[in-house]
């Protein structure tokens, strides 16, 4: 098998990086990388970077990538903004229904007569308790 350890034919191109932003978000490193292809078009890798550690206690990096091509850009952005403005919209929702939950917790309770429930106090005269 010769020249299979050589991987003949398959020459790596380097792609040189045009621009590259690391953002780091807790636990993870996100890379958006510019890269230039054979005839200089431009493209963008997202990669999702995670420290993992085994049973031993060594680390290594869990990687996900993601390649975004130019004649894709418009309808990822789209996409990618229309998702992140349900999950605002729907959080803001759930955040207020949680405050009007919190809120009506500690309003005036209701009085309960003759097993009843009221949202106003009776006006009890002294002159009915004397019956």
């Amino acid at each position: 098998m010769e020249g299979y350890d050589k991987k003949e034919g398959f020459e790596k191109h380097n792609r040189d990086e045009i621009f590259s932003n690391a953002v780091r978000a807790g636990k993870r490193t996100y890379f958006f990388d510019v890269k230039a292809t054979k005839k200089n078009d431009y493209y963008l890798t997202i990669t999702e970077s995670k420290k993992r550690y085994d049973k031993e206690g060594n680390f290594s990096f869990e990687k996900h990538k993601v390649f975004l091509y130019k004649e894709d850009f418009d309808k990822f952005a789209d996409g990618l903004l229309e998702a992140i403005d349900f999950i605002k919209t729907t959080n803001l929702e759930k955040e207020n229904e949680e405050k009007e939950l919190v809120n009506s917790e500690y309003s005036e309770p209701a009085t309960i007569i003759d097993g009843i429930e009221t949202d106003s106090f009776t006006n009890v005269e002294f002159e009915d308790l004397t019956e």
